[in-house]
Order: C-alpha cells, then structure tokens, then sequence
C-alpha cells in the first residue's frame, strides 16, 4: 500500500508546472563557493539543507522524509537530530534524493529534461562501474582490474559533483522561498509600436482609376474623387432635368396670387 503511493506522487511529480529557480548546470556559476562546500561536506551541507526546509522544525522530521520504508519507524521522535546525523552520514544519496522531494512537492516543483539526463548518466555510470568490478573480479584479469577502479572513481567524481549541484540548487530554491534575493526587478512596458505609412504599400483601387498627387487629398484610396467645392460635377445637370409635365398645367391655382397683393 505505501509503495502504491509513493508510485502515485511519482506519477503525480511528473506533472508539475513551476520549475527550479536555476538548473542543475548553472549552479555553480550562481552559487560557486556554496557548491564547492556541498562537494567537499556533502553530509554536513545535506544536514543543514534538511533542518532548514522543515523551517528549522525538527519536531516535523521524518527519516528520509517519509520516501523510504523505514520512515517514521527508526525513534525520530526521540531524538531527531540524532536520526538526521546517522541518514546523512550512512545514507547520503537518499538524503538529497529526500530534500529534494520535499521542495518538489511543497512547490509543485517538475525536474527538467537536462536535470533528468545529468541524473540518469550519474546512475547508470555508478551501475557500469559495478558491472565493471563484478567481471574484473571473476576474470581476475588485471586490464579489467584498473578499467574497473578507473571507471569507479569517475563514477564517484561524477557522483559527488552531481549531488553538490543538487544541493546548491535546493539552496538557492529556500533563498527565493525565504525571500533572500530582494525585490524582484519590475518588467517595463515595452514602447508603443511605431506605424510607419511610408514603408507601407498602397492598396489597388477597384474600380476607379488612380488618384493622381494633390487630387482629393485626404480621400480613402478605393473612393471616386470627389468634385471641388463651388464646382459642380461632370455631367451636371442631367439630360432629364426638368422633369417631363413640369410645372403642372394648373400652376398657379386659379385665384393666385390673391387680390390685394402688390404687384
């Protein structure tokens, strides 16, 4: 039942949306002195890193953080800082892997393709490197022997340097949540883009012919042209101006205008 939910929130890990505030790559240039602490006492950094995202609780501690089989069954409550001292010391790998599923988990936190990659070739070196050992043992050839111890100390090499990385970058995760960066730079408004009318080409018009410099200026392309003012326009006035029957046969009416008017 426990190993079901811990398959469910690694399912349920896959689909996060935040990302970690720098990669595995660029913690060493965001962070170098801290990294190179985190390689050189890897169990005191992990040590601190874990006290420090329970919110320096330790009443809130948990072996391996509740990720292992053996969480919450090893005395934690007793002496907690007891229990984290043996973990990171004797099971250091699985300490960061511990820290870093809680800061995952807290802030729905997905691993990136490169971090996965850079993980992954640190797994299945260490599991080369075995093989290595296992066959060199067995052959009992001496090449195999110093293949074997070569690609076991690039594998513990590649080892400590990915997991220092790791933890300077859950670090540099608990600055930005403890708000050590400061104000966040405000983003400007980019500048309102400039319509250029030169650089723009004019549209055809349909159906008339066209307009010619100083012609109806201010007309929308596409329009007849209209007439200047004063001035009628061509063809004005129309062949059946007035109309046939006008006036009327009875204009004036019959006692208009009236007597009395002055004429």
């Amino acid at each position: 039942m426990a190993s079901q939910e811990h398959l469910d929130k690694m399912q349920l890990r896959q689909n996060y949306r935040n990302l970690w505030h720098t990669d595995l790559m660029g913690t060493v240039k965001v962070d170098s002195p801290y990294c190179c602490l985190a390689f050189w006492c890897g169990p005191c950094v992990s040590y601190l890193l874990r006290k420090r995202a329970l919110y320096n609780d330790m009443s809130r501690y948990v072996c391996c953080a509740g990720y292992m089989p053996c969480s919450g069954r090893c005395g934690e409550s007793r002496c907690p800082e007891l229990c984290l001292a043996t973990e990171v010391f004797l099971c250091f790998g699985n300490s960061v892997a511990s820290t870093r599923f809680m800061l995952q988990d807290e802030f729905n936190i997905q691993t990136t393709k490169c971090d996965n990659c850079i993980i992954g070739f640190m797994f299945c070196l260490q599991q080369i490197a075995c093989i290595f050992s296992i066959v060199a043992m067995i052959v009992g050839s001496e090449d195999i022997q110093e293949a074997s111890q070569l690609l076991s100390c690039l594998a513990d090499m590649v080892y400590c340097t990915v997991c220092a990385c790791m933890q300077t970058q859950h670090k540099i995760e608990m600055d930005k949540r403890d708000g050590m960066f400061g104000p966040q730079p405000v983003m400007a408004v980019p500048p309102a883009q400039q319509m250029s009318r030169i650089d723009q080409q004019i549209p055809p018009s349909i159906g008339y012919p066209p307009q010619t410099y100083g012609q109806s200026y201010g007309q929308p392309y596409g329009y007849p042209p209209q007439p200047p003012q004063g001035y009628p326009a061509a063809g004005y006035p129309p062949s059946n101006h007035p109309p046939p029957g006008y006036p009327p046969s009875n204009h004036p009416p019959p006692g208009y205008p009236p007597s009395g008017y002055p004429k």
